[in-house]
């Protein structure tokens, strides 16, 4: 018995450190999904059809935190398996996101309150659904990052550069372990055994393309990469700041800098939407998501598509759900949600 109980355990560990999914046959595990639940209003997670008795919910991320609680069913929440949605009881223990200081607010100015993050509120749900899971669509970039998988292949060591504004920069994920970038190196690991890689990131809070490029000299050019991360988009899309177009000149800008500076090769990625109700978003991503495609076609270097991950998953989740600070950060599970959209990438 205590045998059996400690590999519960250790599974438990294993599989809420990263957000995974598992197929079963017709049926697939999720875990570590977020919600946050104002008063008994429902929150939907990413799937319908949710398998009896296959719910948990907990109040930290990592399963082994000393401080996580396990949420009871029926006493704090309720769950509506055919609907994939989950519900506060009146008297919950559950975090009541409809007292949080922005929630209803609309064109909200972030910098009008002193707490506006969401990481006080959210619960993370493990639960099975009946639903086939493809969280990114296949994204063929074979064409290129050719060197840079021969050295993946032999075990040549290589260094991963991420470049970008606050989101590259950890965007509020609660550990290193847990950004995408580094649990993209932990993927590369595991697809090719011999690989030996080092992350780097010198990303820039709060900047823009165009200050990618003024800051070279003090960030990326300290660097040697053999391939480069590059990811902006969220403090350029913002009212008043780059057109797309402006913004897609800039990003082929820094492409060409890094393949002739630094000879290394590159794959852009585009962003998440910002929270709509957010005063200084432009309220829309996807002119920006489809401008970091076209500099990446243009400067010939691989591109991912987060976007596209998140359109899909936000068609049923609420922004607050994977926004760690209700603006503009995502959260753990945004972190892993990036890292789907990264191993669907195939070169």
């Amino acid at each position: 018995m205590k045998n059996h109980k400690k590999f519960i355990r250790l599974f438990l560990l294993a599989s809420c450190f990263l957000v995974i999914t598992i197929g079963c046959g017709d049926s697939t595990e999720i875990h570590g999904e977020s919600l946050v639940l104002p008063a008994v209003e429902p929150g939907k997670l990413c799937f319908e059809e949710i398998r009896k008795n296959s719910v948990v919910v907990r109040s930290t991320y990592l399963a082994d935190n000393p401080a996580c609680r396990i949420y009871q069913e029926g006493t704090d929440y309720v769950v509506d398996y055919q609907k994939g949605e989950i519900a506060r009881t009146i008297n919950s223990a559950i975090p009541d996101y409809s007292k949080h200081p922005l929630f209803g607010r609309k064109d909200f100015d972030h910098t009008h309150y002193e707490e506006y993050s969401n990481l006080p509120y959210f619960v993370w749900v493990d639960y099975t659904t009946k639903n086939n899971v493809q969280w990114a669509e296949p994204n063929e970039q074979s064409i290129y990052l050719t060197e840079f998988r021969k050295k993946l292949e032999t075990g040549v060591p290589v260094t991963i550069v991420s470049y970008g504004n606050s989101i590259t920069d950890g965007g509020e994920a609660s550990s290193n372990d847990l950004r995408f970038q580094f649990r993209y190196a932990e993927y590369l690991k595991s697809k090719f055994p011999k690989a030996d890689i080092t992350v780097e990131d010198v990303s820039i809070s709060g900047r823009t393309a165009k200050e990618g490029i003024d800051y070279w000299d003090d960030y990326i050019g300290k660097t040697d990469p053999d391939l480069v991360l590059v990811g902006w988009g969220m403090n350029d899309h913002c009212i008043g700041v780059h057109e797309p177009d402006q913004f897609r000149k800039y990003l082929v800008t820094l492409v060409e800098m890094i393949k002739e500076r630094k000879e290394a090769e590159v794959m852009l990625f585009s962003t998440f939407p910002a929270n709509v109700d957010w005063h200084y978003s432009d309220r829309s991503m996807e002119p920006y998501a489809e401008a970091t495609k076209q500099a990446a076609r243009e400067a010939q270097c691989a591109y991912v598509d987060v976007y596209s991950t998140w359109a899909k998953v936000l068609q049923r989740k609420d922004q607050p759900s994977v926004l760690a600070n209700n603006i503009n950060h995502p959260n753990d599970f945004g972190h892993w949600l990036y890292l789907k959209a990264f191993e669907a990438t195939i070169f």
